[in-house]
């Protein structure tokens, strides 16, 4: 079964025979054979050979790196092994036709904004006092689908996201002074985590990409650049409520993240190694929890999941099946 691998720490990776070897700086290795290997997070400084890029490459492994910071900084994508003219054609239409995009796009709000809404239903069945939050969201999801252009539905979007927000003082039981989101520059331990557990869920996103015939470059929600791919941004709205808001709740009401887990002097900027791992460990098993699928009547993966949402956009592209984005249903 293929796994992805994370190194937080310093050093070198090859290739040994059909092995990728990792040799940290203290000269201990750590092999991975290759046919377990499903993405690579680099997490630090590696010295990594020309020789071990072809050989990811042949086997379709995507590496993903991360500074000192643990800001997201790229990835390396070999040459797609899955492409389709048709469908590359069809993406491009769907994105210059602004109706076809606008209705894409429109679907990516409403999943998203429909599963914050369940987040924040969840905690108000429990307890906490979040009414407020549940009317002002749900007034305005009921105007994403009366948006006429893509700026008026980010809009839409982005005060979904402020209202909640100012939910989490109310979830979250740590004594953490979080007003707003900060991007960059993180200014407390929220901020930072948020910032940390969405690039995260942005590069699984592009892993699943990488592994359909889709083009991650061309997205609808989320305006294309040339220094992205912009259609990791779109799908991992639909997942961040689910996948990153839970973990981030989670770990720190068991206090598995405190301040002690952040680099001191660096205002919450930096989060120590041991933060880093408990993070993407609990993603990992998140990623692997499973849920019986209401149309397929199968269990599947969180992770799979987000694979699943890749292949209902291709149908829809292809004029095969309207697109529906995810919504917990459980």
């Amino acid at each position: 079964m293929k796994k992805t691998y994370y190194i937080f720490t310093s050093g070198e990776l090859h290739r040994k025979d059909n092995l990728i070897q990792f040799i940290d700086l203290d000269g201990n290795k750590k092999d991975m054979p290759i046919e377990t290997v499903s993405d690579i997070y680099i997490m630090s400084d590696m010295k990594i050979t020309t020789k071990l890029l072809n050989y990811l490459s042949k086997y379709g492994i995507v590496v993903h790196f991360f500074n000192y910071y643990d800001f997201y900084t790229g990835s390396y994508y070999p040459k797609e092994k899955l492409v389709s003219g048709k469908l590359l054609i069809n993406q491009v239409l769907h994105f210059t036709d602004q109706e076809k995009r606008l209705a894409i796009a429109k679907e990516f709000v409403n999943g998203a904004s429909y599963n914050i809404h369940r987040n924040i239903r969840y905690y108000n069945s429990r307890g906490k006092d979040l009414e407020n939050q549940l009317n002002d969201i749900e007034f305005l999801r009921k105007k994403i689908n009366l948006s006429k252009d893509i700026k008026e539905l980010m809009g839409y979007e982005g005060n979904i996201r402020k209202i909640y927000y100012t939910s989490w003082n109310e979830i979250i039981k740590q004594e953490i002074n979080f007003e707003k989101r900060v991007y960059r520059t993180p200014d407390n331990m929220i901020n930072s985590l948020i910032s940390y557990v969405n690039s995260l869920i942005y590069t699984r996103v592009l892993s699943a990409i990488y592994n359909t015939q889709l083009n991650p470059t061309i997205s609808y929600l989320h305006e294309p650049s040339t220094r992205r791919f912009s259609l990791s941004l779109d799908i991992a709205e639909i997942f961040k409520p689910l996948l990153g808001d839970r973990l981030i709740f989670s770990i720190l009401n068991k206090n598995q993240i405190t301040e002690k887990h952040f680099t001191k002097g660096l205002e919450y900027l930096h989060l120590t190694e041991s933060g880093s791992k408990i993070i993407a460990q609990e993603l990992d098993k998140r990623l692997k929890t499973t849920i019986k699928h209401k149309d397929l009547s199968r269990d599947v993966s969180y992770e799979h999941l987000i694979k699943l949402e890749c292949y209902k956009l291709i149908k829809h592209l292809m004029g095969e099946k309207e697109y529906q984005s995810f919504k917990i249903w459980w």
